[in-house]
């Protein structure tokens, strides 16, 4: 792994078109039975490979075995109901999704992603991070109908993602990420349960934790938000000194053509930050140059040693080639950054 800026990416990539609908958050499967299963895995195999050509070190399954990054998990789940779907408004009423009832007490069936992680570790060398999605975030895509108060029912999800995130530790894998696009919408319960959650799901664990918190996927309705931001998006400045209080050793945010200003993230002080340098809002590929100069943009707040070079969030809506696109210039543009460094 590269000593300086070593690259990552959010989580998702996007699937094939031969696994699902392209070019969709929410894609139906092309398959199913015994020849999805099999599908997925080989989904997960081409995922590894064109991160390993793009360079990136430490490398995902690509999600290329979930519909979503948070249904995927809950798929797993006792207590929810994916015959009662009802419409509702997440991320603050930002837009409207079809989500499970959750009708009972929380347990997990089995084991959510042992079958990709020990198949991502099986075949690559290189450092393997596999995400999950974070407490708050699954509370805030779920109707509940069983514990009338999202704190409660968030640290009840907290235990299945930590019995989850030690299996996939004994899996071999480096890092465990939890995804909380949330974490930029609620930030009074940030403060009050959502690092509190946070830390019942890593309890125990020895891997490396990280979580992600961004502005959201490239879709309309996270572009339309991000218009109504003003001039700075100063929504980390909230909760970054809970997260460099908390255990969590890495955070993830948004860089790269985004309003934040850079200087927030001194407020991260000792965490490793996974710097978003790629913009996933975008059809524009950002050149090697560019993804430079963001990194050297934030080293003016950030000890080198503590950059880790990533994208703003996850590919999975993107065109496949673009994606791919983009990843180069991850690669390439973190080499150009160490260079210049030396």
């Amino acid at each position: 792994m590269s000593a300086l800026f070593p690259t990552t990416i959010a989580g998702s990539l996007p699937k094939p078109s031969w696994l699902a609908e392209p070019d969709r958050l929410w894609p139906a499967w092309r398959l199913s039975g015994a020849e999805l299963a099999a599908a997925k895995l080989d989904a997960t195999l081409l995922a590894l490979k064109i991160q390993e050509d793009a360079g990136i070190d430490i490398v995902t399954d690509g999600e290329q075995s979930r519909q979503h990054f948070v249904h995927g998990f809950l798929e797993f789940v006792e207590g929810i109901d994916f015959d009662r779907k009802v419409e509702m408004g997440i991320r603050n009423n930002r837009y409207k999704a079809m989500v499970p009832t959750v009708t009972g007490a929380l347990r997990l069936k089995g084991r959510v992603h042992a079958a990709e992680a020990q198949h991502a570790r099986a075949h690559t060398t290189r450092k393997l991070k596999i995400t999950l999605p974070g407490p708050m975030t699954i509370v805030d895509t779920v109707a509940d109908r069983h514990y009338g108060d999202r704190a409660q029912m968030a640290f009840a999800f907290a235990d299945l993602l930590n019995a989850e995130a030690r299996a996939l530790e004994a899996d071999g894998v480096d890092v465990v990420q939890f995804d909380e696009p949330a974490f930029n919408v609620y930030m009074d319960e940030v403060t009050r349960w959502g690092i509190e959650a946070l830390h019942r799901a890593v309890a125990g664990l020895r891997c490396t934790t990280a979580v992600h918190i961004c502005y959201g996927y490239g879709i309309k309705a996270n572009i339309d938000w991000k218009a109504t931001l003003g001039p700075e998006w100063r929504q980390y400045e909230e909760i970054f000194p809970a997260l460099a209080a908390s255990r969590i050793d890495q955070v993830s945010v948004e860089c790269r053509n985004s309003r934040v200003p850079l200087e927030l993230l001194t407020l991260l002080k000792g965490k490793d930050v996974q710097v978003g340098v790629i913009d996933v809002a975008t059809d524009a590929v950002e050149s090697p140059q560019d993804v430079a100069e963001t990194i050297e943009a934030v080293l003016r707040h950030l000890p080198p040693e503590r950059l880790i070079a990533g994208t703003n969030c996850g590919m999975a809506p993107m065109r496949r080639d673009l994606a791919e696109a983009k990843l180069m210039a991850l690669g390439k543009g973190a080499a150009l950054a160490r260079q210049r460094l030396a």
